[in-house]
């Protein structure tokens, strides 16, 4: 052994697993468990995410079977934190084996503090509150992710230092966004971009999941666009995507792709977006992302949907909703995905299938408090009302005014521009234009950017037919 470290330092240090296998099979356990730690971290650093699950699984075994000792605890925390960042792109954010591993992670690190030997890295503690956090927003329900950010962001005030006051922002921006509090999350978002200094921060993606810039990007870049801000999404859609190709983590760059895709598409880029979904499954397969697999998948019928391939968007989304579903506990995005799913159904005349996605998909904004898309949600409903057989004006109008009424609640003018869309249509076909003008107008009206994406564009259309 002795001699394979003297003269084969070299390879020891870069392939730190071929000894580790050495010490294993000659019983010199504490020294194999460190290796087997040392080897997991390299593989999570290059992005081998399932190989850094089964050497820092070795690690952690390796340690339980040893003698307690202060210096094996600090070991053992630091492994099972980092653990829980391979575990959430190879199993699921909200995965059993994930949530068990954050929960294990905050476990560990509170007997050791009642033992007096709190963590030497202050950031362990919050790595364990990210990653339970986290698993608790993919199976999103809104009281409980404010709660738990909220306490996150209190113990970072408490603390005072940079990384997990801009952790904590970031949390609690993707919280509030998510539960329809759109403004107020994208200033939590301001304020964790504020904070991130590349240098510092960037190697960070191991320990939080993704790089936290990057992330916070990608979902401000959402709320600018739902906000009525198109060109500033799509610049901040750029700076995520340009910022994940330069880290060259596989989770940023995955979890870019498949975000920044929405601004791009809800701004008729479709082709675009489409080549970015290929990259979200290419690299998904590559790296055995499975939640990722199913997002790209949902998206990609989304797509089919928006471009006239209903029956290929009924498949993909139902196919990417099952694989959804074999990762845990993971809701988020699912209402949303299901009136795409029931306006493809709807297209084809099913009408008890697009029915069915419909209320699913209500019953969740409401149990969940996922009420980002509410306005949107509604919005299809009353297009597909009127797509029906026995068409009801009268419920697709109110279908339209709740989706309004929402939209204007949330100072969503991007949703409140396609509610007004659907509204002044539907009165013009009741031989009302002047109301749909005077709906419409002041909404177009708003709008100070953006002029040649989809939506502004059909609006103005549509006001010169309505004139």
């Amino acid at each position: 052994m002795q001699i394979l470290e003297s003269q084969f330092r070299e390879i020891a240090e870069s392939q730190p697993e071929l000894l580790a296998r050495h010490c294993t099979e000659a019983g010199q356990i504490e020294k194999a468990a460190g290796l087997w730690g040392k080897a997991g971290q390299r593989s999570l650093e290059r992005s081998a995410l399932m190989e850094a699950v089964t050497q820092l699984t070795r690690a952690l075994d390796l340690i339980a079977a040893l003698p307690e000792t202060p210096a094996l605890r600090r070991e053992q925390i630091k492994l099972q934190i980092a653990i829980i960042t391979p575990l959430i792109h190879t199993k699921g954010y909200a995965a059993p084996e994930t949530k068990a591993a954050a929960e294990r992670a905050r476990l560990l690190i509170e007997q050791a503090e009642a033992l007096g030997e709190p963590p030497e890295d202050p950031l362990l503690l919050f790595s364990a509150l990210y990653g339970f956090w986290l698993a608790n927003y993919v199976a999103f329900n809104g009281d409980v992710v404010h709660d738990l950010a909220a306490e996150f962001l209190r113990l970072a005030e408490k603390q005072g230092t940079t990384v997990p006051l801009m952790i904590g922002h970031r949390a609690m921006g993707l919280s509030l966004l998510y539960a329809g509090d759109i403004a107020l999350g994208k200033a939590h978002l301001d304020r964790a971009i504020a904070l991130y200094d590349p240098a510092e921060h960037r190697p960070l993606a191991t320990r939080f999941a993704v790089d936290a810039r990057s992330s916070a990007l990608c979902h401000r870049a959402l709320a600018q666009w739902v906000l009525g801000y198109p060109e500033a999404a799509l610049d901040d859609a750029e700076r995520a995507l340009e910022d994940a190709r330069e880290i060259d983590q596989a989770g940023t760059l995955i979890n870019a792709l498949a975000f920044t895709q929405l601004p791009l598409i809800y701004c008729g880029y479709y082709a675009a977006g489409s080549e970015q979904l290929d990259e979200v499954v290419a690299l998904a397969d590559e790296k055995a992302f499975v939640f990722w697999k199913a997002a790209g998948m949902m998206r990609q019928g989304w797509l089919f949907a928006l471009t006239g391939k209903p029956s290929n968007a009924v498949e993909m989304i139902n196919s990417g909703i099952t694989a959804l579903r074999s990762t845990g506990a993971a809701t988020l995005l699912l209402p949303w995905h299901l009136s795409h799913l029931a306006w493809a159904h709807a297209t084809l005349r099913h009408h008890d299938e697009t029915w069915r996605c419909i209320g699913e998909a209500i019953t969740m904004i409401a149990t969940t408090k996922e009420q980002w898309c509410e306005a949107e949600v509604y919005r299809v409903a009353g297009e597909i009302e009127l797509m029906s057989p026995e068409a009801q004006a009268e419920k697709a109008e109110t279908y339209f005014e709740h989706a309004l009424a929402v939209a204007r609640q949330q100072q969503a003018k991007s949703w409140e521009l396609r509610g007004a869309m659907s509204m002044a249509r539907l009165w013009r076909d009741q031989g009302k234009p002047d109301e749909g003008r005077e709906l419409l107008a002041p909404v177009y009206g708003w709008f100070t950017e953006g002029f040649d994406t989809l939506d502004l564009k059909q609006a103005k259309a549509l006001l010169e037919e309505l004139a």
